[in-house]
């Protein structure tokens, strides 16, 4: 009997069959996080600076170095550029209350430098690399530049040849070698734009001078970097040439703008009642010319 019990408590204490193992699970799948974004893309920029401050104040949450000038005016004067922001002042007001006006003007303030920094992106990208394949807007359209020195020009320095297809650019052969500088490309490229500029700028103010009665005298080009077009007492008119690069309803506004001031030297309502006579939707192409990013550092 005593060995029965043991036989069966050797049994009921043997060691436990072996149970399969289940199979692993499958791992998740990896996720990839996607890139961090730039920190200037998360967080707005806490400061603002001038590279002419000479004060410093706090708007906001952003501190805002800014070029203070005073000079003979009656108002305080706000202009905000892609250089920050620039304040006006008369001789005789006190800093504190310019800097009153600031805080009450801060929300606007923030926008335009806000503004302003992206306009300048806009600008750095369209910069133009002078070389061989570069592309660039011309009166609404691409152009690509391209070196030929082995081209036998019927015209002195550059030959344009109309895009093959919609949606494709047009080309600028240039007669220059692929080793060219580009200062050599630019002032080449350059030169022809200015002579399209030159002869579309006479050819669209001979059309709206007669229908705005009135008699330009000269036409000069200019190179400003913040001004499109002037006209002075004498009939004389001034058109940037990067116009070029713009669509030709822009390029109009502009020549209509500055053919009416021979009869308003200023921005009164009798001023844009003459603009609107030729050109009912003025307001739009000034909008549009104004959110136009043209280089102005070639």
């Amino acid at each position: 009997m005593q060995r029965f019990v043991q036989l069966a408590l050797d049994f009921l204490g043997g060691p436990a069959p072996e149970v399969p193992r289940p199979a692993p699970a499958p791992a998740p799948p990896r996720v990839v996080a996607p890139p961090a974004l730039p920190m200037g893309q998360v967080f707005q920029p806490a400061a603002w600076h001038h590279p002419r401050a000479n004060r410093m104040l706090r708007l906001g949450s952003c501190d805002v170095a800014y070029e203070f000038k005073r000079g003979k005016r009656r108002t305080i004067g706000l202009s905000v550029s892609t250089d920050g922001l620039s304040v006006s002042a008369p001789r005789w007001t006190p800093v504190g209350e310019v800097e009153a006006l600031l805080h009450d003007k801060s929300a606007w303030v923030l926008e335009k430098l806000q503004s302003a920094r992206e306009r300048a992106g806009e600008m750095a990208q369209a910069r133009i690399v002078w070389a061989d394949g570069a592309e660039f807007d011309y009166l609404g359209g691409r152009l690509r530049l391209l070196l030929d020195p082995t081209h036998t020009f019927t015209q002195v320095g550059a030959v344009f040849e109309p895009a093959e297809a919609p949606g494709t650019p047009a080309t600028l052969r240039l007669g220059l070698a692929h080793s060219a500088k580009e200062a050599q490309v630019r002032d080449a490229a350059q030169a022809w734009l200015m002579k399209q500029a030159k002869a579309l700028f006479a050819e669209r103010l001979d059309h709206f001078a007669p229908q705005l009665g009135v008699r330009y005298s000269k036409l000069r080009l200019s190179s400003a970097g913040t001004r499109w077009g002037s006209a002075s007492a004498d009939g004389s008119i001034r058109l940037n040439w990067r116009l070029i690069h713009l669509k030709l309803e822009m390029v109009d506004y502009v020549v209509v703008h500055e053919l009416s001031h021979l009869h308003h030297m200023d921005h009164s309502p009798q001023f844009w009642d003459v603009v609107a006579s030729v050109l009912p939707d003025h307001a739009e192409r000034r909008r549009a010319l104004r959110e136009a990013a043209v280089p102005l550092d070639e």
